[in-house]
């Protein structure tokens, strides 16, 4: 049973009996499997992400400022946590302000994409400029969010165009940039697939990202053997 948090602002004392109460959800097998794909600075413990987002909305529930103030940022989970009690915040002013916050804090894919899907709050405000702004960034991870935040919620109808656009004129030597970028472009073609291959097809993307790209559409299950075949042969 997840702990309930009864009081309504954080102190240190408080945050610290919080960080021990994430100590005792310890799992090794997991921290050990957590520490060969996720390269971070953070200290894994190795705790499900379900527990996560559950330990996040009772957190949701208590003051939020006082919470992000006296958050140590140390353990992978803790800064995990700290995203999802972002994303579940509903008043766009209150949000955009902890969005920014929280930006700087994230240094490795998974806080990145679990961070960006929790946020739904994205579905319901104009975010496109703003995630493009992110992708000017100088850090990595940053622009990476730009990224995932139009994967997520903005390959549709009206922003397709717009968003083959955006990564067609994309240069990035980042590895985790690149594959998030590459990842966009498969859901793109399943969702919009003549589009998608007009852009696979003109070959203006740079090497890393078209091949990637045309090796998630032919692991997809939703893409046909007919297009995998067709696609493998636009490979650099």
């Amino acid at each position: 049973m997840i702990k309930q948090f009864n009081f309504q602002t954080w102190d240190n004392a408080k945050y610290n009996e919080y960080i021990f109460y994430l100590k005792s959800l310890k799992d090794e097998q997991l921290e050990k499997f957590n520490k060969k794909i996720i390269p971070t600075k953070y200290k894994i413990l190795g705790i499900k992400m379900s527990i996560l987002k559950d330990i996040a909305k009772e957190i949701s529930k208590t003051d939020i400022k006082t919470f992000f103030d006296n958050n140590l940022r140390v353990y992978f989970e803790e800064v995990m946590i700290l995203g999802f009690v972002v994303g579940n915040l509903r008043r766009e002013e209150e949000f955009l302000n902890y969005f920014y916050k929280f930006l700087p804090y994230i240094d490795n894919w998974a806080i990145c994409d679990s961070f960006v899907s929790n946020a739904k709050i994205l579905k319901n405000i104009s975010f496109f400029n703003k995630a493009c702004n992110l992708m000017l960034s100088t850090n990595e991870f940053i622009r990476r969010v730009g990224i995932v935040i139009l994967l997520d919620y903005y390959i549709d109808t009206n922003n397709i165009d717009s968003c083959i656009n955006t990564i067609k004129n994309l240069k990035d030597d980042s590895f985790y940039v690149n594959m998030a970028i590459s990842w966009l472009i498969s859901v793109s073609f399943v969702r919009f697939r003549s589009k998608t291959f007009k852009l696979l097809k003109s070959k203006i993307l740079p090497t890393f990202v078209q091949n990637k790209a045309i090796s998630k559409i032919r692991e997809s299950n939703r893409v046909t053997k007919e297009d995998k075949e067709l696609v493998k042969n636009l490979k650099l």
